[in-house]
């Protein structure tokens, strides 16, 4: 029972945002668990769930594996919507302009989300270089920041 309970802790964290416990105990009755919010503080600390920050000043449950794709993601999309000037490619190489002196936190946004095609990032104070690789990838990375400016 304790096992197929966790299982379903763990895919519960990974498909919605839980941000407290009673929200995850309450997720976890609606699945057919009875269990206590002592129960769930219990799982979450076997299950070595961490909270890590989201939107608007919120945190949420997440395993430590994803924690770091989560929160890279969630940051790059943040500052891609505030800081995204414009985006341009030629070839294998992707410009994005930014205001002054938001390059380079971008650019470690970036390299943060692990993005396959992404060989690495120079960032000056205003302009972002993102080299790809294959060259043919460079479109569909274009429109990937496009998708994250859009929200």
């Amino acid at each position: 029972m304790k096992a197929q309970r966790q299982g379903k802790i763990l895919e519960i964290v990974r498909e919605r945002r839980i941000e407290t416990q009673e929200e995850l105990a309450t997720a976890l009755r609606i699945e057919g668990y009875d269990v206590t919010q002592a129960t769930v503080s219990r799982d979450i600390k076997e299950l070595s769930l961490i909270k890590i920050p989201g939107e608007n000043h919120s945190s949420y449950y997440a395993t430590p594996d994803e924690s770091v794709l989560r929160r890279g993601d969630d940051r790059l999309r943040r500052l891609v919507r505030l800081s995204l000037s414009d985006i341009n490619s030629s070839e294998n190489l992707i410009i994005i302009k930014t205001p002054p002196g938001e390059a380079q936190g971008m650019a470690s946004a970036i390299d943060h989300t692990h993005w396959q095609e992404i060989i690495g990032t120079v960032a000056g104070d205003d302009t972002i270089l993102i080299v790809i690789k294959p060259k043919e990838a460079t479109p569909s990375v274009v429109q990937r920041f496009l998708d994250l400016a859009r929200g």
